[in-house]
């Protein structure tokens, strides 16, 4: 049998197709860039986008369904989950604050003080946060609070604050740029330590178990029903853009770290296969990934003119 998959998406027994065509937008609507997206129990996917229409809701065959946040969120969308207790949780910078959702947009709840941050590199929550993640074994609310803080805080499903640790720096435990963050059904908690290169490894309450040092600077991860941990990792520097080894690509890894597939060509691009800059990602049922790429700040906006790239992907999994 001939493989369908595309080129550089084949690798350690896993084949995708580029399904690049697949959202199906209303009229007249564009996607400036995606920094993250979210898949729900019913595989409908949330698309964080950076632009008109914040939140864009599509079926599992790419369907509009609906949008909702606009007037709400800023110009720094960031991070979206949908919540093992069926929320859609928002996560936009500039807001300092952690926002829940219904499924059709309806405000019910808000974490911190909105547009009011904590001291800088004080830990407490929160300043600039980056993502968050709900625990599908206790539902308490897990935070990465990354780029005015180097931090991941843990709260009860009403908020109360019940953990906080990390610390500016590269020692373990220490974080540069807590990016993002997935839990696991054992509630090990694996946090992109972004700038430092590495994912490091945690139990629920911040004792450090393991460091994954042979990932490229990694922007988003997610754990899959299966158990197997998906990477985003994002290059950011132009010089280094044809090297086929680093960065621009999603990573596919056992729970004990041990590397199963890297995806992705080695030349930067919008076309099939490629990537500009994978900042988050998700799983459907079917093994289906689906990738936000923030293409506009990492590329098109340093162009003359600037221009906008494709920054929602799919990569169908081939049988």
């Amino acid at each position: 049998m001939i493989s369908t998959a595309t080129p550089h998406l084949r690798a350690g027994g896993f084949a995708y197709q580029a399904d690049d065509d697949w959202a199906k937008l209303p009229e007249g609507w564009t996607m400036r860039e995606v920094a993250d997206v979210a898949v729900d129990a019913a595989d409908n996917l949330y698309v964080f986008n950076r632009g008109d229409h914040p939140v864009i809701v599509l079926d599992k065959h790419g369907n509009f369904l609906r949008s909702w946040g606009d007037g709400f969120f800023g110009a720094r969308a960031h991070g979206i989950a949908a919540g093992a207790d069926g929320f859609i949780y928002c996560v936009e910078n500039t807001q300092h604050a952690i926002t829940r959702f219904t499924p059709e947009g309806k405000l019910v709840w808000t974490l911190g003080e909105s547009g009011k941050p904590a001291p800088k590199w004080s830990n407490k929550p929160f300043n600039l946060p980056t993502n968050m993640e709900v625990s599908p074994k206790t539902g308490d609310i897990f935070v990465a609070d990354g780029y005015g803080n180097a931090a991941i805080h843990r709260f009860s499903p009403d908020g109360k604050l019940l953990a906080s640790w990390g610390a500016p720096g590269c020692d373990p435990g220490e974080f540069q740029h807590p990016h993002d963050l997935a839990i696991d059904a054992d509630e090990f908690v694996y946090v992109c330590d972004r700038e430092n290169y590495r994912i490091q490894i945690f139990d629920g309450r911040g004792k450090l178990q393991a460091i994954w040092h042979d990932v490229y600077r990694p922007t988003g991860i997610h754990i899959a029903g299966d158990g197997l941990v998906y990477v985003c990792e994002l290059l950011h520097d132009p010089r280094l853009a044809d090297c086929e080894v680093l960065g621009h690509r999603i990573s596919i890894y056992t729970k004990d770290g041990e590397r199963l597939a890297r995806l992705g060509a080695p030349e930067e691009g919008d076309g099939p296969g490629q990537f500009i800059a994978p900042h988050g990602c998700d799983v459907d049922s079917q093994g289906n990934i689906y990738v936000g790429e923030v293409s506009f700040t990492e590329k098109g906006r340093l162009q003359d003119p600037p221009r906008t790239y494709r920054s929602l992907r799919k990569l169908k999994k081939v049988s």
